[in-house]
């Protein structure tokens, strides 16, 4: 079986709040110069993990959207990691566009694409080491694994 490979987004560009697009994503592949292929492991760099232990930590780095998550995951992507509170934004400024908006389809939207293709998500990955270029593993995923993948079963709901 051949090794999962990590793929690693740099957004630390994107201000705090940020809702990452399907686009975003897109031309972040097209600048490194990579195809995604099913079951590769990708990581989000976000100007959180530098403010770690921070006050500001938690309302720091950019989240990813419905319509972002749904890029990858339609491209076989099963897991995922973020250096932020969250792999949606920071629910701080989540609230402040839901009280503006009272569009209720803004709170979560990341996590929910799960409901349509079962995924997981490491929050705090740049506490784990995941951004560190010397250690970047590599993970062998079973069929079992694949089809399960830690209690999810493929329509993204826990067994």
């Amino acid at each position: 079986m051949v090794p999962a490979a990590r793929v690693k987004l740099d957004f630390r560009h994107l201000p705090d709040g940020y809702v990452a697009t399907a686009k975003d994503v897109e031309t972040e592949l097209e600048r490194i110069g990579h195809t995604l292929s099913p079951l590769e492991i990708v990581v989000v760099n976000t100007s959180a993990g530098a403010k770690y232990g921070r006050q500001d930590y938690v309302s720091s780095g950019c989240g990813m959207g419905y319509e972002a998550t749904m890029y990858l995951l339609e491209r076989g992507v099963r897991l995922t990691g973020i250096d932020g509170w969250s792999w949606d934004a920071p629910f701080v400024h989540t609230a402040k566009k839901y009280l503006e908006t009272k569009d209720a389809s803004l709170i979560w939207e990341g996590h929910k694409a799960g409901r349509h293709i079962g995924y997981c998500h490491n929050r705090k990955a740049a506490q784990s080491g995941a951004f560190a270029a010397d250690r970047f593993h590599r993970v062998v995923l079973s069929s079992q694994d694949r089809a399960g993948l830690g209690g999810l079963d493929p329509g993204g709901r826990h067994s």
